[in-house]
């Protein structure tokens, strides 16, 4: 018997910038469905990238998420009593989804200011292929990797 079907929901785009993964950085920082506490850490945040790059801040944040973006992951599976780690390939919606959740995890690891001033911050240094979303991203691709020979396992 099969599972359900997983129907995925429409992300409406955010109101200032009208961009969707604008709105999906914004669903991933609310806590406790503040959804106006996180609108305004992230729009302070691209507004602080806008004044240091002089740039556009979309283009940015672009940039940022296309450097941090996985190719590859890894996936424990079980066989035969022991567990091997199989690299695979990441599909499309999940790079983004992983690239926002790291640099997130990384702006919230760093202390002494504001959520909006180190999420700015990260941004900035993943757009240049640097921090601790772009290290993240590095490990997780020299560990799949290193971990080529267990590909044929992959299901």
């Amino acid at each position: 018997m099969r599972k359900k079907q997983k129907f995925k929901k429409d992300i409406a785009p955010d109101r200032k910038y009208n961009h969707v993964v604008v709105a999906k950085l914004i669903k991933t920082i609310m806590l406790h469905g503040k959804l106006t506490v996180a609108e305004k850490i992230v729009y302070d945040a691209l507004k602080e990238v806008e004044e240091i790059t002089k740039s556009d801040p979309i283009e940015t944040f672009d940039l940022a998420i296309r450097n941090v973006s996985p190719v590859l992951e890894i996936k424990s599976k079980r066989i035969g009593g022991a567990n091997y780690q199989v690299p695979r390939e990441v599909r499309g919606d999940r790079k983004i989804t992983l690239a926002l959740r790291w640099i997130i995890s990384a702006a919230k690891a760093k202390k002494g200011s504001s959520m909006a001033h180190r999420l700015a911050d990260e941004i900035i240094l993943a757009s240049k292929g640097e921090g601790a979303a772009m290290k993240k991203r590095n490990d997780t691709q020299k560990m799949a990797e290193a971990n080529k020979a267990f590909a044929h396992f992959a299901w």
